[in-house]
């Protein structure tokens, strides 16, 4: 799995303004080449800050499809699919054309907040039927539980789960990870501000929403970082700590939408229950920019 080692980059769902809300399929292309061409060594579609809970199964479909054509092998592209009814995403395993596809990306079970008992038997249960690798997906803020390390270390042992995007902000348990871990299993960041500590310590790079817009920034600051050169990838690193909060602000992806509005490459839109980016926060974006 080198060709996961590097940057991602989590890959908005571009929109049209209100009011039809439509899937923008000449800004998702510009995006495609605006981020492959800053360097980055892979995408990740269909996940968490592509708004996956509002587009439909026909547009995911149709996206995947847009996707696949556009990027014509040019990066390696990972696909969200998660949930919290295991058959369901089963269902969904089968129901997707995943010709072309390098890897799944499923998020630990949201709302339901299984036992880790039941986390671990979703995900061997999704990993025994499932076609392609599986990356595992611990973001405790949306999920509501917390993946240990325990469980992760207990899920890499199946020969077809390859690594975990790691999201918790709990550098104790990300080390255990990257001490105990077998060996070929990826450690990835899902937190663009500590993607050069979790590098420092073994990860083999980051899924990152800043690198929607910043690809080139995010793409050299990571493979500084990989490097070795940790001191010139923390000044990176610096340079994004005025805006990263604002990226959050009023939920994910609405501040990274506003930042690619006011670079030119989509609209700031978002689909409800989410909005698009206030006027303030729009404003204090582009002055950082």
């Amino acid at each position: 799995m080198d060709k996961l080692r590097g940057t991602g980059v989590a890959l908005v769902t571009p929109f049209t303004p209100a009011p039809d809300h439509a899937v923008d399929y000449a800004a998702l292309r510009r995006l495609l080449d605006f981020t492959i061409e800053g360097g980055v060594e892979y995408l990740v579609i269909n996940g968490t800050t592509a708004e996956s809970p509002t587009v439909t199964p026909d547009e995911k479909n149709e996206i995947l499809r847009v996707v696949k054509e556009h990027v014509a092998g040019r990066v390696p592209l990972v696909y969200g699919i998660g949930g919290n009814d295991t058959a369901g995403v089963e269902a969904t395993f089968r129901s997707t054309d995943l010709t072309g596809i390098t890897a799944i990306l499923s998020a630990s079970p949201a709302y339901n907040k299984p036992s880790q008992a039941g986390i671990i038997q979703h995900y061997l249960r999704l990993a025994d039927s499932s076609a392609l690798p599986i990356i595992l997906y611990n973001v405790p803020g949306r999920t509501s539980s917390n993946m240990t390390a325990e469980t992760t270390l207990r899920l890499a042992q199946h020969h077809n789960i390859i690594g975990i995007k790691e999201a918790s902000g709990n550098m104790e348990q990300c080390m255990t990870i990257a001490a105990r871990r077998p060996a070929g299993f990826l450690l990835i960041s899902g937190d663009d501000l500590l993607t050069t500590s979790l590098v420092s310590f073994g990860a083999e790079g980051v899924i990152s929403v800043l690198g929607n817009a910043f690809p080139k920034r995010m793409s050299d600051m990571t493979r500084l970082a990989l490097d070795g050169h940790y001191a010139e990838a923390s000044k990176l690193l610096y340079e994004f700590l005025p805006l990263n909060p604002l990226m959050y602000e009023e939920s994910n992806p609405v501040g990274v939408k506003a930042a690619l509005e006011a670079l030119g490459l989509c609209s700031a839109a978002a689909r409800l229950p989410l909005l698009e980016a206030s006027a303030s926060l729009k404003d204090r974006i582009q002055k950082l920019l």
